[in-house]
């Protein structure tokens, strides 16, 4: 019997495990039946949602085209605010030249030619080589090159001729290589009398004379003796240790470090701000069908070639290709006049130097602009030439000169004799020209570097090439760079005109910037880098630097506090070292995608109309938002005190439409969705109308145009939309 009843037991079992693998199976067959309509629910409602979101998206779209022909129209009337500022500031220039011949002052208009020349004929006949006079002709001098400069820079282009461009860029170099000419008459003079300032100690001459814009060292070797091979200005803290041969010989050295950069090519010197292409309101009132429902090849055009410029800006092929390289059209002329000519000339000097080590900075210089030269064509490129576009001269420019000593005065009795020379300032040769295939030891400098400069990192040193007309960085070697005593030492070669360079991305891009009013017709514009936080504050038609914080320390003090143009206010700044102003080609050093000009600019523009009401910062978004729109945050700002991040809210901008968005700083991810209960606007000045108080549209309306036009000059200038 207990076989059978174990195999009726094990009937049980099967007959269990069936049922409840059937239970199990129907169980799986009712969930995925259940699945499958949830999914079926889930799609209907997410295709009901795009559909009511389409249709949502449809009915903003048609109200905003309804609507934009107005919009757009009441936009065009504050815009003639900016012309209006122009208008001023042609009507301003007229009056001061007008002021300047009634005053009939000394000071020629540099802008005059025959003013002009004859200032310079003048000058150049005056025999007096006192270098003390020479620095304090040389400022009257600094103050024409920099009309001009600015001049070029500021003037509209239907407010200025070809010829007239030409004529103050020859006027500018003329007056340059005058002034170097000066100082060199001056120093020769000098040398000719350098026993009469003989050292007791040394025997030897030295002297510092300076002012704010030049600093001059001279060391005249009268005793030739080896223990007085090296030697350090006092006054100045730059120093030098000659080779035996030269502290044996007869021979001076001459420092003059001039605050400014006359040896740069003048397209360095002038550079003017990037332009950036924008249509008037007007214009888009009358193609807004068109640029709406079917943008059309031009305007595809417009959006592949992102930074077409305006006025005299090359097209933008030409940019792509040079990277905003200009000709200038007339070159820094060779015959300057200096010693470092002779210093300079032929590859000699250079053969058996130690090279500094430059290739992981990337100093290649971009070829100049040769119209439509084919990529094999192009030469290639020298690791050690300066490249221009990426790193750029700060704190002046050293020139470095081994000079001969002339005949000295002798007395003899009452007589005072001394050998007459008509050969001018002669340079001392080294190495030897004669002793090419010698071994002659470097030279070695040591500069201190100006407190009124900002070097963020080691400079690069570089050495002028007369003959190529080019900064380089080979034949120069053992640099040491001490950040405390803010000083420099290295060896080079032969005796060079040297600067030191920054790279002039070192400030982008950068990692924020705000926008916010402070008072009628007045706001704070704050950028902040990875070494500083500079704050800038505008107020009618100037603006003034207020602060440079770097590691917590105000730095820059004598810079601050002083009212300006934004003009101004670029070059000072630029010269400091603390250069947060994008050139055309920067995008490609700092490997970022450049915003669509239509954009960009439209939204600069309106910004600046806005800013007596508004506050306007970084979004962390803007750069998920794609090359064809921009997204800021703004918030309404009447009163004194900062903004709270609960205030601000999200825009995006294409240029042809503005909306809220419902994201925010905080969110995980980047979304177009638009706030509830907003709508689309052609204009961001009518997207904030609706969430705006009455206050602020009529601080708006009535707000100066000379303010507005700085702070667009500002936001033009720091392109904070693209490199931020």
């Amino acid at each position: 019997m207990a076989p059978k009843k174990k195999k009726k037991s094990d009937t049980k079992k099967k007959a269990e495990l069936r049922r409840l693998k059937r239970e199990e199976e129907e169980r799986t067959r009712r969930e995925q039946e259940e699945a499958k309509i949830q999914a079926e629910l889930e799609e209907a409602a997410r295709l009901e949602k795009e559909r009511l979101e389409q249709e949502m998206m449809a009915r903003l779209a048609a109200k905003d085209q309804e609507r934009r022909e107005a919009e757009l129209a009441e936009l065009h009337s504050l815009e003639q605010k900016f012309l209006s500022a122009e208008q001023w500031k042609i009507d301003y220039r007229a009056h001061a030249k007008w002021e300047h011949y009634l005053s009939c002052d000394e000071n020629p208009d540099p802008t005059v030619l025959r003013e002009i020349n004859t200032f310079m004929s003048l000058w150049r006949e005056d025999q007096n080589k006192d270098i003390k006079l020479v620095m304090e002709k040389g400022e009257q001098v600094l103050n024409l090159i920099e009309k001009l400069q600015l001049l070029l820079l500021d003037a509209p282009s239907n407010q200025i001729t070809e010829k007239e461009i030409v004529q103050y860029q020859e006027s500018i170099l003329e007056l340059q290589n005058l002034l170097h000419e000066k100082y060199n008459g001056a120093t020769e003079h000098l040398l000719k009398t350098a026993c009469m300032y003989e050292d007791s100690e040394t025997g030897n001459m030295h002297a510092v004379i300076k002012d704010k814009n030049v600093t001059f060292c001279i060391w005249v070797n009268l005793k030739k003796e080896v223990r007085f091979k090296s030697y350090v200005f006092c006054d100045a803290q730059h120093g030098f240790d000659l080779p035996k041969s030269l502290a044996v010989s007869s021979v001076a050295v001459r420092i003059l470090h001039t605050h400014y950069d006359h040896v740069s090519p003048l397209w360095l010197q002038c550079q003017s701000v990037p332009k950036l292409e924008v249509l008037d309101s007007k214009e888009l009132t009358q193609d807004s069908k068109r640029d709406v429902e079917e943008p059309g090849e031009e305007g595809n055009k417009a959006n592949e070639d992102p930074s077409m410029p305006i006025k005299k800006e090359p097209s933008m092929p030409a940019e792509e290709k040079t990277c905003g390289r200009r000709k200038s059209v007339v070159s820094f002329q060779e015959n300057i006049s200096s010693i470092a000519d002779v210093n300079e000339t032929g590859e000699e000097a250079e053969k058996k130097s130690e090279i500094l080590d430059v290739s992981s900075l990337s100093l290649v210089q971009e070829p100049l602009m040769q119209g439509e030269t084919s990529e094999k064509e192009e030469p290639k490129p020298n690791e050690n030439i300066v490249d221009l576009q990426q790193f750029v001269p700060v704190g002046g420019v050293y020139h470095i000169d081994a000079l001969q000593v002339p005949p000295q005065v002798k007395q003899i009795k009452d007589w005072s004799m001394v050998e007459l020379r008509n050969v001018g300032l002669e340079a001392y040769s080294y190495p030897p020209e004669a002793a090419e295939d010698a071994t002659h030891p470097p030279i070695q400098i040591t500069l201190r570097l100006s407190d009124d400069v900002m070097y963020f990192a080691t400079p690069v040193i570089a050495r002028w090439d007369p003959a190529g007309q080019q900064w380089r960085t080979d034949d120069i070697s053992n640099i040491t760079y001490e950040t405390e005593e803010k000083s420099i030492t290295f060896k080079m070669g032969a005796f060079y005109t040297v600067a030191l360079l920054q790279d002039a991305h070192i400030n982008m891009p950068y990692q924020g910037w705000e926008l916010q009013p402070t008072g009628t017709d007045e706001a704070l514009f704050i950028v902040t880098t990875v070494f500083a936080v500079i704050q800038i504050q505008v107020k009618g038609n100037q603006c003034m630097l207020s602060s440079v914080v770097v590691e917590e320390k105000q730095v820059l003090s004598h810079m601050t506090g002083k009212w300006i143009s934004p003009l101004n206010l670029r070059e000072v700044l630029k010269k400091a070292g603390v250069n947060i102003f994008p050139g055309e080609c920067s995008y490609t050093y700092l490997s970022l995608k450049k915003k669509a000009p239509t954009a960009e600019a439209k939204a600069y523009q309106e910004m600046a109309l806005l800013t007596s009401a508004f506050a306007f910062g970084r979004s962390k978004w803007n750069l998920e938002a794609g090359q064809e729109q921009v997204v800021f945050k703004v918030s309404e700002h009447l009163k004194a005190e900062s903004v709270n991040d609960k205030d601000w809210s999200l825009y995006l901008f294409n240029g042809q439409k503005a909306q809220k968005l419902k994201i925010t700083e905080s969110s995980e991810a980047f979304s177009e969705e638009i706030e509830e209960g907003s709508e689309f606007h052609s204009t961001i000045y009518h997207m904030l109308k609706d969430f705006s108080s009455k206050e602020a549209i009529d601080k708006v309306e009535t707000a100066s145009f000379l303010f507005i036009d700085v702070v667009y000059q500002l936001l033009l200038a720091t392109r904070v939309l693209t490199y931020s």
